[in-house]
This record gives structure tokens, C-alpha cells and sequence, in this order.
């Protein structure tokens, strides 16, 4: 007599058919399915045994329906982010969600280094002095008029200069003077400055 090999739920003899085994105990593919399949988030069908389950913090797809909510391209393999319940691929995320550079418009992807000052954002590469378009990087700058500048050219364009040596010198100021009787005069400094 031969020992019986059967469906743990249902009964019927698994001899001859393909079977799934749960917790060492084994389940005819309709009960399996019935029992234990997950159902798919997107076409709200059981995602059968034949299928690939794909699972994100405890939701479950089909392979064909893991899609981006937006542009309905495949996920699979693919890095994607969620914002409110909905998968979306990087690039429908970056466009919806990530801030756009004040100099060239563009979305600055997720991961690449941007630059921020006064809640506007650039590209690092977008970061430039107004006056000799270099990225400003991590350096000091200067912003005057909506425009920045990178420290030396600030000074090369707005800094007042010596008529002698073409030094920098400081902001036009007033300073008293002795004169040679001894009288107090006030020299008000304002174009040709000198040391």
C-alpha cells in the first residue's frame, strides 16, 4: 500500500501535479493561491504561483503592473520613490518633487550637490560670479542687485581704489583733519582717494 500525498487543505491526491510546499506541508497550486497568494496592488487580482511578487513595504504587484504612477514605465530593477502611496520612477519624482536651479530652470537631480542661499537653488555648475562667470563653489561671495559675486571681482568693480597705488580702499567715509594752523577740518573722501 502506498503512503498518501495530499493536498493539506483541500485533500485531493498530489500525485502527478505540481504542488507548493508551506511550512513542510504541501498545497495543490488553486489552494496555494486561494490560501496564501498576495493580491496585486495595481490590478487587484491574486498574484498566482506561476508569477513574480514584487513587494514594497508590505504591497505587493505583478511584474507586468510595478509601473511609475505617472509615465506607466516599468520599475523592475529599477530605483524608483514613493510619495503618497504612489511609485514613481526617478526621473517622474525629480521633475513632480525636486527643486528647480534658479540660473538654468532645470530639475537638480536627487544626489547631485546643489547650491542654496535665500530658499533659491542652483546646480553647483550654475553657481556663478555675474561678473567672471566662474563657479562660485564653496567660496565666499557677495550678492549685490540679485547678482553674485565671487569676492575678487566684487572688489574690482565695486571697490573704491587708490589714484596712486590702484589699491582697494575702504567705503567712502568723512574724517577729521588738522590742517597746519591746528584747525579741525572735515575731508569728506569720495573719488580721488589716495594713502
Amino acid at each position: 500500500m502506498t503512503e498518501r500525498f495530499d493536498c493539506n487543505y483541500c485533500k485531493e491526491s498530489l500525485f502527478g501535479k505540481k504542488y507548493i510546499l508551506r511550512e513542510d506541508s504541501p498545497y495543490c497550486v488553486k489552494c496555494y493561491e486561494n490560501l496564501y497568494s498576495n493580491t496585486c496592488e495595481e490590478c487587484k487580482k491574486p498574484i498566482g504561483a506561476d508569477c513574480k511578487d514584487l513587494s514594497y513595504k508590505d504591497r505587493h504587484w505583478h511584474e507586468t503592473c510595478f509601473h511609475c504612477f505617472q509615465c506607466k514605465n516599468p520599475l523592475v530593477d529599477k530605483p524608483f520613490a514613493a510619495k503618497e502611496e504612489h511609485l514613481l520612477c526617478t526621473d517622474c519624482y525629480s521633475n513632480e518633487y525636486s527643486s528647480k536651479c534658479n540660473e538654468c530652470k532645470k530639475t537638480i537631480m536627487p544626489g547631485t550637490r546643489k547650491m542654496e542661499y535665500k530658499g533659491n537653488s542652483w546646480h553647483e555648475t550654475c553657481f556663478i560670479c555675474y561678473r567672471c562667470q566662474q563657479p562660485i563653489g564653496t567660496k565666499s561671495f557677495i550678492p549685490k542687485d540679485n547678482q553674485n559675486f565671487c569676492v575678487p571681482c566684487y572688489e574690482k568693480q565695486f571697490a573704491m581704489q587708490c589714484v596712486q597705488c590702484k589699491k582697494d580702499s575702504e567705503e567712502p567715509s568723512t574724517s577729521p583733519l588738522k590742517n597746519g594752523s591746528g584747525i579741525m577740518i572735515a575731508l569728506t573722501v569720495r573719488s580721488a582717494l589716495s594713502h
